[in-house]
């Protein structure tokens, strides 16, 4: 299978790394970067291409992209019209157009795809995700999710005002930048329905767009119409790095922290905690690697993914409609964004 990798940045770099660990073959990169084009020829003994054209034309089975967040829509498009199944980095895409037609190209053509959720396997959420479909607190009725830290920490030796997450144009700002943490509280409560947004560029950092934002939403479940609320606060400032959730239900509480590396169960019957610890020698590019190997267990099956493109975009509506809330200042509803 000839995988073709756009983008020879730090998440690029890790797929590639992470695609030979799993005795995929193959490998080429696109990458206009010279100094990244001289390191992945010589460290990784990639072939490397100087445009998106003459990596298709090289005939890539499936593609990885994984470049700046404006690109996104633009370069999977063009894989799919070549007939590529897609991995997709975080987020799909910084605005609405171009994702209707993505997404008739990949069911035209019959192609997997999925969108980059590792958070979903982290052992922390998958552990979260699994004590709820347990019921293991009875109904939910709320969350609060939060992820917060400092932008200029993020990608030690780059200017962070030179990043992707600084600029509009180029698809930052902490609501689609940290997207993973609305994912996430999606895929624990259900489909969001309703946004309220707040959003605001509040620190002396040098950006054109929003470093804090928090959102209130509403659930649908497939069991229950009046479904929870969740809290959820995203930003580029704190200096400590936070991420955690606390999701109630009628019948307990379930907490987890990042740092901590546990999960903790809170039944209100017996009055007690159970605590569920991640893996000792567990670490972060596991995720990553778990990710990928899930992604290629569904291509060679030919079986959807997790997201996909089309249920990405479900959740893109969820952004737009966060971004709508915070000009109008009102609730928005999600169907509103259809």
């Amino acid at each position: 299978m000839r995988t073709l990798v756009v983008g020879g940045g730090s998440i690029g770099t890790r797929h590639i790394k992470n695609l030979m660990a799993l005795g995929v073959a193959p490998i080429a990169v696109v990458e206009t970067d010279e100094p990244r084009k001289r390191a992945l020829g010589r460290e990784l003994g990639l072939m490397v291409f100087d445009s998106m054209e003459s990596g298709l034309m090289w005939g890539p089975d499936l593609c990885i992209i994984a470049s700046p967040t404006h690109l996104h829509a633009s370069q999977a498009l063009q894989a799919a019209a070549s007939g590529c199944h897609l991995f997709i980095e975080k987020p799909l895409s910084h605005e609405q157009a171009g994702l209707a037609e993505l997404s008739k190209e990949i069911s035209a053509r019959n192609l997997i795809s999925m969108v980059g959720c590792n958070m979903r396997f982290h052992p922390g959420p998958a552990q979260v995700k699994e004590l709820l479909d347990k019921e293991a607190i009875g109904k939910t009725l709320f969350a609060r999710v939060q992820t917060g830290s400092y932008l200029p920490s993020w990608r030690p030796g780059q200017d962070y005002r030179k990043s992707y997450s600084a600029s509009a144009a180029m698809g930052g700002g902490c609501i689609l930048d940290c997207i993973h943490e609305i994912d996430l509280t999606r895929w624990y409560l259900g489909e969001i329905i309703e946004v309220y947004c707040r959003a605001e560029h509040l620190s002396s950092l040098q950006m054109d767009v929003e470093d804090a934002a928090v959102l209130i939403c509403k659930h649908i479940t497939c069991r229950d119409e009046g479904g929870p609320l969740s809290e959820i606060h995203l930003d580029y400032v704190q200096r400590t790095y936070e991420r955690n959730c606390q999701i109630v239900g009628e019948k307990g509480t379930i907490f987890w922290n990042y740092q901590d590396g546990q999960v903790r169960l809170f039944d209100a019957e017996s009055d007690r905690y159970t605590v569920f610890s991640q893996p000792q020698d567990w670490t972060a590019n596991q995720m990553y690697i778990d990710e990928m190997r899930y992604f290629l267990s569904c291509l060679h099956r030919s079986e959807s993914t997790m997201l996909s493109v089309s249920d990405a975009v479900n959740l893109m509506q969820v952004i737009f409609a966060a971004r709508s809330s915070n000009e109008s200042g009102r609730m928005v509803k999600i169907m509103d964004m259809r």
